[in-house]
């Protein structure tokens, strides 16, 4: 078969709507413009954006640095890395990780992440929100645990 050859299945392309043939037609006449006015008229509409005079959407939002608190991210993530100023042993959750300041906290109530890049040599026990799993790998694999909360 080659490409001159190919054909559409029987009734996979429908005749295209003849709009303005007749008042037999069902659409003759106005064409489903309806009588006058904007819309009927050729060349005739509003612009992409328009909100029939109220202040539109784009004029609305400030032109940069907006971010709306529905879609702003709730993770904070850290290094593996970071793990390695605590001493053998001890216990590492947010709250210690604040505090000793390996993290800040820009977002109210924001979690903390736990990402897998650097080494980490020390056994501890991490109590954090989220790992991923090269994370988990390498906290175990220096004999300490990892909880999620």
């Amino acid at each position: 078969m080659k490409i001159n050859e190919l054909k559409a299945s029987p009734g996979a392309r429908p005749a295209p709507y003849r709009k303005g043939r007749g008042v037999g037609s069902g659409n003759g006449k106005t064409a489903g413009r309806g009588h006058k006015g904007q819309n009927a008229r050729a060349g005739g509409g509003v612009r992409p954006g328009f909100e029939g005079g109220q202040m539109p959407i784009y004029r609305r939002l400030p032109k940069r640095g907006f971010n709306h608190k529905r879609f702003d991210d709730k993770l904070i993530a850290i290094n593996v890395s970071v793990l390695e100023r605590f001493a053998e042993g001890s216990v590492v959750d947010e709250a210690v990780l604040k505090s000793s300041g390996a993290v800040s906290m820009p977002k109210v109530n924001a979690s903390i992440k736990l990402m897998g890049y650097g080494e980490l040599t020390r056994k501890l026990t991490v109590k954090v929100t989220a790992f991923t799993a090269g994370a988990k790998e390498k906290i175990e694999k220096a004999g300490g645990t990892a909880e999620e909360v």
